[in-house]
């Protein structure tokens, strides 16, 4: 059998999407590019940021929206009606993983929680995604927590403001960590049978990612604090001036700073007291600084690129997202991926999916779906080869219509 034989890793997999803005949808979006069955299941307001822009796709979409839900489609279920209900259910308690990133408790009112599912399929894998934890009934926004934790105390100059990251970080690594969970729910079923509830918040994921600098405060007490582009741990290993723009340099060991020494003409500085480890580098990174950037004044950024790369002196452009995409394809990367419509036709352009199995890569993707575009829809046939483990069951009586007087879309 070949590559292009085989079913996608994820094929026959079933996933009710009820997740919108990012950190679900962006979990969501990478099962499916491996081939999972995803039906995003949409209040008649629709995901958010549907309404985000712009800016805009040659199509009119919401880059913010396109970005995250290809390869899915959509249903409107209005959870204020019992045909809404039924829906949902019927499609939860088929599924074989439900997704949902919505106030703790709102799935309970709608009978569609983790309890209310799993009676009727004990096979599903259900994962909730919040910002702060199952018992906190606080919105997670990505800024929110970036800011309540620890990360922006961290990011910015010096002497500046606490400063967010340049895109949403803690939602895409909460995404991140949910792909990555739904998986290792996905294989404990296949030897047990049972599905799993897996939680995951923003809050905690950002705290887990903050590694060396999370460590460094619960090993000592005392707080980082903010370096600019500084390492607390490293020097030199910032951003530097050049003649006309900035350069990265990040040596990481006493050979590298040798070697940098060479590159620059200064030769002397590997065997200066204030220089000659990382730990007195540190210590003397201002007086470093210094001696470094009169050198690398004197030429342009790509001049000293040029010449540190032959010394094998980690060292790079600060580049735009263009140039960035530029230099992957320039090393024989494909980083954008063409996506169609449903009829084929190249439709759109986005990043491609990072990970690279070489006998099954990720498939082919279609644009994002307009709202409610696939109403009706049933899950695609499961193939051959792939036989899911949760039986589509009866479902369970709608909720009476007072019962389920909120919408989703009022929760986040």
């Amino acid at each position: 059998m070949t590559q292009h034989d085989r079913a996608a890793p994820l094929a026959g997999i079933r996933v009710a999407d009820f997740t919108r803005i990012l950190a679900g949808p962006y979990a969501t979006m990478m099962l499916a590019d491996f081939g999972a069955d995803v039906i995003k299941i949409e209040s008649p307001h629709g995901d958010d940021t549907r309404q985000w822009l712009p800016p805009v796709d040659a199509q009119g979409r919401s880059t913010y929206f396109a970005g995250v839900n290809r390869s899915k489609r959509s249903i409107v279920c209005d959870l204020r009606t019992p045909d809404g209900i039924a829906t949902a259910r019927r499609l939860a308690h088929s599924a074989d993983v439900v997704i949902e990133n919505f106030l703790p408790g709102t799935m309970e009112r709608f009978g569609l929680d983790d309890a209310a599912v799993r009676a009727v399929n004990p096979g599903v894998v259900y994962c909730s995604i919040t910002g702060f934890g199952q018992g906190v009934s606080l919105p997670g926004y990505d800024l929110l927590v970036q800011a309540v934790g620890g990360l922006m105390s961290v990011t910015g100059a010096p002497d500046g403001p606490p400063t967010k990251a340049g895109v949403a970080l803690v939602d895409v690594l909460t995404g991140l960590n949910a792909f990555s969970g739904i998986l290792l729910a996905l294989r404990t079923r296949e030897a047990t049978g049972l599905g799993d509830h897996l939680d995951v918040d923003l809050l905690g994921t950002l705290l887990a990612a903050l590694t060396n600098q999370a460590s460094s405060a619960i090993a000592t007490g005392v707080d980082p604090v903010r370096r600019g582009n500084a390492h607390p741990s490293i020097a030199p290993y910032e951003v530097f001036a050049c003649q006309d723009r900035d350069l990265v340099i990040a040596v990481g060991n006493d050979r590298q700073f040798a070697a940098l020494a060479e590159a620059l003409g200064r030769p002397e500085l590997a065997a200066d007291a204030r220089f000659v480890s990382n730990a007195t580098r540190v210590g003397h990174r201002d007086a470093l600084r210094r001696e470094l950037e009169a050198v690398l004044a004197t030429a342009p950024a790509e001049h000293w690129k040029r010449i540190l790369d032959a010394r094998d002196v980690p060292a790079g452009l600060v580049n735009t997202i263009t140039e960035a995409i530029a230099l992957a394809e320039s090393f024989g990367a494909h980083p954008v991926q063409e996506l169609t419509d449903e009829l084929g036709a190249v439709d759109a352009r986005q990043p491609a999916n990072p990970i690279h199995l070489a006998g099954s890569p990720p498939r082919r993707g279609v644009t994002a779906p307009a709202l409610g575009q696939h109403d009706g829809a049933d899950w695609l046939p499961v193939p051959a080869d792939r036989r899911p483990a949760s039986a589509d069951l009866t479902l369970t009586e709608p909720a009476r219509t007072d019962h389920a007087r909120t919408n989703l879309e009022d929760h986040r």
